[in-house]
Formats: C-alpha cells, structure tokens, sequence
C-alpha cells in the first residue's frame, strides 16, 4: 500500500510539473487596449487614485526645450486630460511617493504634489546626464542615469550615489523594487540584474538588447526591450520573447505593471497599450 501510495504521489508531482512547464511556455500577451495622441511617451506611472500619469518627451531625448508633457489616463485607457503638466524638457521614468509624483528630466527630478499640481523646487543630480527610470526602494526614490551607470538616491532636496559601476551598469535603465531586492534592467549588457546589500548585484537573465521596463507577473518577470520587443524571464533566468514588433517599428518603452494590467508607452508611433499577461 504504502509502495502504491509513493508511485501515485510521484506520478501526481510529474503530471503536476508538467502542467506548470506547459502553462509557462503557453504564457502570452493579450491586448486590453491601446490609445493615441502621445508624443513619443516614455514612462508611465501610478497615481493614489488609481490615475495613469505618462510622461511625454515630445522632442529629444536630451532636448532642453520645455516641450515635455505629463497626460493624466485612467486604467481603462480613457484620456482624462492630454496636459495634465506641461514645460518640461524631456520627461522620462516617474514615479509616486507619499502624494508626490517624482519626474526623471535630464539631469534632475521635478517634483508635483498630484492633489494641487504645485512644482516643489526641482533635485538636481550632479553629473547626471540621461536621467532615465525612477523607483521607490527601502523608502527612498531611486534614479537611473543612462549615459553614467550611475544610480542615484533622492534625499530630501539633494542626492547621492546608491550604485556607481560603469562597466556592470552601462546603460542602465529599468529599476523596480520587490521587498529587499532592487531589479535592474540594463541597454548595453541587455541584462536583468538584482541588487540587496548583502549580496550586492548579481546576474538573472541576458540576451534582450536594449533592456528597459521591469514588471513582476505570476512566475517571473516582464522585460522589454525598446527597440520592440517583451520577453517573460523566469527566476531561473529562462528568457522567451512574447512580443516581437521590430518589423512594425513599434517601440516598447518603460514596460510597468500595475495589477493585472502591463503598461506599456511606445515612444513610437506615439501610442500608449495596455495587456494582460495569462
């Protein structure tokens, strides 16, 4: 009895493996909604009342020319107002942090208190020179700096250097924290990579050139990659593209997730779209 009893008991655990590698490899995209009227938006962030904000660069990426804007969606992909903050120069990742929303603009963070839109004065970043995503970790707002390999810490009206490694974190880019750990994205090694202070950075998962957004789903995580591409990386660093828009010159920008719901600008055709990862 008890032999029968362990046969069935591996066989239930190989059948269940089974299921669950099929179900990974089954994982998919599905379009929710998509919505135009952008100027090559890049970021996108949560608000306290469940708002979509995206950032709008609306010229170079590098451009100081007050051109930037911030539109106000909701999670349905209703336009509430396409202006929500105008003059900016080159907004980019963003995030919320105790009814203040943090903005990513070249070499320092703009700062707006959502309920009244007043601009606190402006962080500057010193050496900062492609101010890129933005993340809340361990209570504090983190910045990256593309062009440096630099990720900076916002301390009150100031910052300071978190993580300085030119050569790991060249082109550094996506940040997202989960608990004790910060997940990092890079262009140039187009690696996910993980950071605590125990361990310091260790590699996940290679091979998706241009890395940007990060967003954690059931079983693993979303990357994209900007020049139009989404993979699924498991935790054992597993990569497998689930969207592939190169051809149709769709870019896929600062990738976020926000419940059930996969936000993703598309810097071009200047588009805003919204899935659901099953």
């Amino acid at each position: 009895m008890l032999r029968t009893f362990a046969r069935l008991s591996l066989g239930l655990l190989i059948a269940l493996f089974a299921i669950l590698k099929v179900s990974a490899e089954e994982r998919s995209l599905q379009q929710l909604w998509l919505l135009e009227g952008f100027s090559a938006p890049e970021g996108a962030a949560l608000g306290p009342d469940n708002e979509l904000f995206i950032s709008n660069v609306a010229g170079g990426g590098s451009d100081k020319d007050g051109a930037g804007w911030i539109s106000l969606l909701t999670l349905d992909g209703e336009l509430i107002e396409q202006r929500w903050l105008e003059g900016l120069d080159a907004p980019k990742g963003m995030v919320v942090y105790k009814g203040t929303l943090f903005v990513n603009d070249i070499d320092q963070v703009r700062r707006y208190r959502i309920q009244t839109k007043e601009q606190l004065s402006p962080i500057a970043v010193p050496g900062a020179k492609f101010l890129n995503d933005a993340a809340v970790y361990r209570g504090d707002v983190l910045v990256s700096d593309s062009r440096t390999g630099r990720i900076h810490k916002v301390l009150g009206d100031r910052s300071e250097f978190v993580l300085d490694d030119p050569e790991v974190l060249a082109g550094v880019n996506g940040l997202l924290a989960s608990g004790d750990e910060l997940l990092i994205s890079t262009m140039s090694g187009g690696e996910l990579l993980s950071y605590d202070e125990r361990e310091g950075l260790r590699k996940i998962a290679g091979g998706m050139e241009d890395a940007d957004g990060i967003g954690l789903v059931d079983g693993g995580y979303l990357v994209s990659s900007w020049p139009g591409e989404i993979y699924f990386v498991s935790p054992e660093g597993e990569v497998r593209s689930l969207l592939n828009t190169r051809e149709e010159e769709i870019l896929q920008n600062d990738l976020s997730v926000f419940g059930d719901l996969v936000i993703v600008p598309n810097w071009d055709p200047n588009t805003v779209t919204a899935w659901r990862f099953r």
